[in-house]
């Protein structure tokens, strides 16, 4: 165990609801006492620490002075359970507890796993795939922590710890109440509470939790359908340099302007077979991801219930024949639907940033939007208008 404050605690006398962390290789703690601690109790609340000296002397004069029981009678008593317990409570006033963390002071990722994809009224597939890729992500950045420094569980108001050389994985780790899990080198925190048929709660705490995401999620594809959701790495069958001259001069200007801008907002037209699909597959490959960039592909039906996750500063999102999704509103089909709305609100960077957290995370979020269509005659005109689409692509050469 890495801490002055700590040592392992020989004790046999082990309550019966503790056998099983002990049992799992879990040891009991006690704390020990810490003169700077105390002298910070001493400089900052002394007639507590007056007050509460007296009492526990009090107690102990109490348990030795009795006269109606023999000399050796009030020695044992000073190690009877009332007594012990009431020195063990002035004991813990004047050492310094295990440090736990403080979710005030930092960023947090929970996520409740295993996740389990459900269809209802009230849980859609894109939900399960969101919430798979906040899995996915929390525990890559698990394995990017490496073996933790601390690992405390708090159980029936005793202190555990499990040593570290001792841990495998987060899976075989025993949880009976709440584990706080500490990496020094990261300042990193991570709680793990276990409940009901297996499921648990792990919510991991960091003063700057992006730069660990953007490792964790790098090279992910997230495809988004109310069909069939996927999560996956990016895939390209073409490499930019393969397609026409003119669409590689637009690339440039499209990898310049990302480079350049927070939000971007990019139209493909052309007709089918002009390569506007794998076009987008690849920009995604060979420049959005070595920029840090997760990649979401959405279809029909994902769009409507699509929002960016907070979590991730970096986001592409791909939309694919968006002349079938933000029509016309003035046309008939378009007035049964409300995609062209979803889709405007994708696009206006005005709508996005009008309310930001108190965290102001929205305020680092870079955002590309790549859309295909095969002709903009069917597009809202409020799609095309001044800031919401920056740069429109003309895909002329059948290219598959």
């Amino acid at each position: 165990m890495s801490s002055g404050y700590w040592q392992e605690e020989n004790n046999y006398n082990t309550p019966q609801q503790s056998q099983g962390l002990l049992g799992a290789g879990w040891r009991p703690l006690e704390r020990n006492f810490d003169l700077k601690y105390f002298s910070y109790l001493v400089q900052n609340d002394p007639w507590e620490v007056v007050q509460k000296t007296l009492d526990c002397a009090s107690d102990f004069a109490d348990a030795v002075g009795r006269n109606d029981y023999a000399w050796w009678a009030n020695i044992l008593n000073l190690f009877s359970e009332k007594t012990q317990g009431q020195f063990n409570e002035f004991w813990e006033y004047i050492t310094p507890a295990p440090p736990f963390p403080d979710n005030r002071n930092g960023e947090v990722l929970c996520v409740e796993t295993p996740v389990v994809q459900m269809v209802n009224r009230h849980s859609i597939p894109i939900d399960f795939a969101l919430n798979r890729l906040q899995e996915i992500t929390l525990f890559k950045i698990l394995d990017l922590l490496g073996r933790p420094d601390t690992i405390l569980q708090y159980y029936f108001d005793r202190y555990f710890y499990y040593p570290v050389d001792r841990f495998v994985n987060w899976e075989r780790l025993d949880v009976l109440g709440t584990i706080y899990v500490y990496w020094k080198e990261y300042k990193v925190w991570l709680e793990i509470y276990s409940y009901e048929r297996g499921k648990r709660t792990y919510s991991l705490i960091a003063k700057d939790i992006t730069p660990l995401v953007n490792k964790a999620t790098y090279n992910l594809a997230v495809v988004l359908s109310g069909y069939q959701s996927r999560v996956g790495q990016v895939q390209s069958e073409y490499p930019i340099r393969s397609f026409p001259q003119d669409i590689q001069n637009f690339t440039d200007k499209v990898q310049e302007e990302i480079m350049n801008r927070d939000r971007l907002a990019i139209l493909l037209q052309g007709e089918p077979g002009t390569g506007k699909t794998a076009w987008t597959q690849a920009v995604a490959k060979e420049i959005l991801v070595p920029l840090g960039y997760a990649i979401f592909i959405l279809d029909h039906d994902a769009i409507e219930h699509f929002v960016p996750p907070s979590y991730l500063e970096r986001i592409c999102l791909i939309v694919n024949e968006a002349d079938n999704l933000a029509q016309d509103r003035s046309s008939l089909p378009a007035q049964n639907s409300n995609k062209t709305e979803h889709i405007l609100s994708l696009l206006d960077g005005t709508l996005y940033r009008s309310v930001i957290d108190e965290s102001h995370s929205q305020n680092q979020q870079k955002l590309v939007v790549l859309l295909t269509c095969n002709t903009t005659q069917r597009l809202d005109p409020a799609v095309l208008r001044k800031g919401r689409i920056d740069l429109i692509g003309e895909f002329l050469h059948k290219f598959v």
